[in-house]
């Protein structure tokens, strides 16, 4: 079969990113092969800039391009409320619903004793000096409703319980169990958070 080395690097490429199989990646190689060689350019120098341009926030650990987030610094959020989810794209789904008013903390992750991550490798220490140092009155666990995430969401639970005067709520099961919070449509979302329990 003839091939073609460029095109192959290019789909293997593609190939790496999630949710993105080889047929995939082959129909997006080919649609970048019929774009202009400008635009071609632009894009690939738009993932660059991205690349080397965004940086973690030292407060929340969400994506930013300074050292402290526009969340994070925003002085109309109520800083007293604390959204724990997994990922940056989490907080990303959550905000795009403009109900949440309060701050975000991302663990960078969960619990998953198969894959070897355990709580010190998340900002779960994190989390607890936030809870002192900012005075948190109420902490909304907003893990995903899969098994990894369930057990991340138990651990917090029980770590959190040491600070009596804090409400820990957790999002209402208006997300589906396995369904992940970056796939949830915002009128769900908006019902989690408006349908969240309290834990203790």
């Amino acid at each position: 079969m003839h091939k073609i080395q460029a095109f192959d690097d290019c789909v293997s490429e593609l190939s790496r990113l999630p949710g993105i199989g080889p047929k995939t990646a082959s129909r997006l190689a080919m649609h970048l092969l019929k774009m202009k060689p400008e635009d071609v350019r632009r894009l690939s120098e738009h993932l660059i800039a991205f690349k080397e341009k965004t940086v973690s926030c030292n407060i929340c650990g969400g994506i930013s391009e300074n050292d402290v987030c526009p969340i994070c610094r925003d002085s109309y959020r109520n800083t007293g409320i604390l959204c724990v989810v997994e990922e940056a794209k989490d907080l990303f789904v959550i905000e795009q619903t403009g109900y949440f008013k309060g701050r975000y903390h991302v663990l960078g992750g969960k619990i998953s004793p198969l894959d070897g991550v355990g709580p010190d490798n998340l900002r779960i220490a994190n989390l607890a000096d936030r809870i002192v140092q900012e005075n948190i009155g109420e902490v909304i666990i907003a893990t995903n409703p899969d098994v990894d995430g369930e057990t991340t969401a138990a651990y917090l639970i029980r770590i959190m319980k040491k600070y009596p005067k804090l409400k820990i709520t957790k999002l209402a099961s208006g997300i589906a169990i396995g369904t992940h919070i970056e796939y949830a449509d915002e009128i769900t979302v908006v019902r989690a958070l408006e349908g969240r329990r309290e834990i203790c």
